[in-house]
């Protein structure tokens, strides 16, 4: 599920919110590409790509890498993505004919798995949970009172209403209390800007006030407080306010849905038979639509395109973008997500972005199957573990690397979120964790990529931004190393990551101080330059004497 990042100041305390995507502005201390840079350069966490096109890929070809974004969709028109998006070589563009016979009408830059006949596509979408919840309602009725209570069933139940009937009294008491800060927060922010004369403002601007005013003084003490609560430098309170009235605007959603139901139009919208996973040829060709922020920023994360003069650099340069919408405002779908995954394989994609995840997975067969089809295609896929703080070897995040029949997929990379480390953490507060089910960190704060509407660009945070991190590295050392099998890739990127040495770091959602070893399998940060000379070293065997010299990054 696509959720975004708020921080809420209650009773005095700081309460920080589970984070996707955050606008807040950057600190000018740490480059918009901070992730493309290097420690020993630069002094931030990147992951060295700036470095290894001067160093190890001047003069050397590549070849194009196909890589599906599964996601909410693309813009299509931006100006540093409409020159590397995916064209389907076998379709001719708007003649409302299935030229290639794939059963997916004029997919020409790929596909929307959320579409109608009629052109539109479904915008929101419940939760999973209650989507489970109120299927098992409508079933049984009472569940409670017509389950065996010893089964399996009864147990996950259970599950549904501790996720679904108990927080929805938390979200409709917290969605009264941060309206009340809110109405707060802008009667503050009101005697601020005239008192500054100016629209906006950051913390540092704050810190210059000296006056007697004691409202002036009252609303910046208020308005500090709230700013600090974020963890990052120099937020810009109109940033924050779009943020933290997009969280409000969550709430009264997740406050409001277990009584009225399910909030999308799936069945109207789309008409397919979301019970069959069979009933496959649905949806239409429009893969931007108008929820198309998230993927569109993922996908310039990855392969914006280099050196055009124009806005950002992607991570990897030889990459052909191809867009599968599956992802509303809402949690995906086990169908979409399964259908998604094979159209990309069958369609030439090595390496799937899939920057989603839910904590219930009712047809987990069906994606399971899909990632096996991937698998045996040698494609790559790169999931991002999650935005609640939350340990994955204790809590369910979907789609999973176990199959469930208890094996475990080999074509699989998880990704936890990974912070500059220059006045900010090194781990970011929000993201998910886990010694075994997380396979390495990356990049996800304040992430600077781009966003739909007219060849604009944003910042954005989460795993979801980690994610495309490791993918556009995945591709970068694809193209120039292209005999490598999906688990050869997977091992390089594992095995040349940046170790934090001996770094503690505090556990995302607690106070705790843990080793930053502790919370993934590698206990590293993904490495463009590390891994492009150890993709050299397997493929060409070592030419020098030893082993590539991979780079720690020191404590500190």
């Amino acid at each position: 599920m696509i959720v975004r990042r708020a921080v809420a100041v209650l009773a005095g305390s700081v309460v920080l919110m589970t984070a996707s995507i955050s606008t807040f502005a950057q600190g000018t201390s740490i480059p918009r590409n901070w992730h493309l840079l290097s420690y020993d350069k630069d002094s931030v966490l990147g992951i060295g790509a700036e470095k290894a096109y001067k160093e190890l890929l001047k003069g050397k070809k590549s070849t194009p890498v196909v890589v599906a974004v599964i996601d909410s969709g693309i813009d299509t028109t931006h100006e540093d993505l409409k020159s590397i998006l995916w064209t389907n070589p076998k379709e001719i563009p708007g003649n409302n004919i299935d030229d290639d016979g794939n059963g997916y009408v004029d997919d020409i830059h790929g596909w929307n798995f959320l579409g109608g006949k009629d052109g539109r596509s479904v915008k929101e979408a419940s939760d999973e949970a209650t989507r489970e919840y109120l299927r098992y309602r409508r079933i049984y009725g009472n569940p409670d009172s017509t389950m065996d209570r010893s089964s399996r069933e009864y147990a996950y139940w259970q599950k549904l209403v501790e996720k679904v009937v108990k927080p929805t009294s938390q979200y409709k008491a917290s969605y009264r209390t941060m309206t009340k800060l809110h109405d707060n927060m802008l009667k503050c922010a009101n005697i601020l800007t005239t008192y500054l004369k100016q629209d906006d403002f950051n913390g540092p601007r704050l810190d210059s006030i000296e006056t007697t005013d004691q409202d002036v003084m009252v609303a910046k003490n208020f308005m500090t407080r709230l700013l600090q609560s974020t963890g990052e430098q120099n937020v810009a309170y109109l940033d924050f306010k779009s943020e933290f009235e997009e969280y409000i605007d969550d709430l009264k959603k997740k406050a409001e849905r277990a009584d009225e139901g399910e909030v999308d139009k799936r069945k109207e919208i789309v008409g397919d038979n979301t019970d069959d996973i069979n009933d496959k040829y649905y949806g239409n060709n429009d893969v931007m639509g108008e929820f198309a922020f998230h993927g569109t920023h993922v996908s310039g994360i990855i392969a914006a395109a280099r050196n055009n003069n124009v806005g950002i650099d992607g991570v990897a340069d030889n990459v052909r973008i191809m867009a599968v919408k599956v992802v509303p405002d809402g949690d995906e779908r086990d169908k979409d997500v399964a259908l998604g995954i094979r159209y990309a394989v069958d369609n030439g994609a090595k390496v799937i972005n899939m920057s989603f995840g839910k904590g219930f997975s009712p047809n987990k067969d069906w994606v399971d199957d899909a990632i096996k089809y991937a698998e045996s295609k040698g494609v790559l896929l790169i999931h991002a573990a999650g935005n609640d703080a939350s340990d994955n070897d204790v809590v369910d995040n979907f789609p999973s690397a176990h199959y469930n029949d208890h094996s475990r997929a080999t074509n699989v990379i998880t990704v936890g979120a990974s912070g500059a480390g220059r006045r900010t953490s090194k781990v970011a507060n929000f993201s998910n964790y886990g010694k075994t089910e997380v396979d390495l960190f990356a990049p996800g704060v304040q992430i600077y990529s781009t966003v739909p509407g007219g060849n604009k660009y944003g910042s954005a945070s989460g795993t979801s931004m980690a994610a495309p991190v490791v993918t556009g590295v995945a591709a970068l050392v694809l193209s120039y190393y292209p005999s490598l099998t999906a688990q050869q890739l997977k091992m390089v990127l594992e095995k040349s990551v940046s170790p934090l040495t001996d770094s503690m770091v505090t556990k995302p959602g607690t106070e705790e101080k843990v080793p930053f070893s502790s919370l993934s399998v590698t206990g590293g940060i993904v490495n463009a330059y590390n891994a492009l000379q150890l993709a050299d070293s397997m493929v060409n065997g070592d030419k020098k004497k030893g082993k590539p010299k991979l780079q720690p990054v020191k404590k500190g």
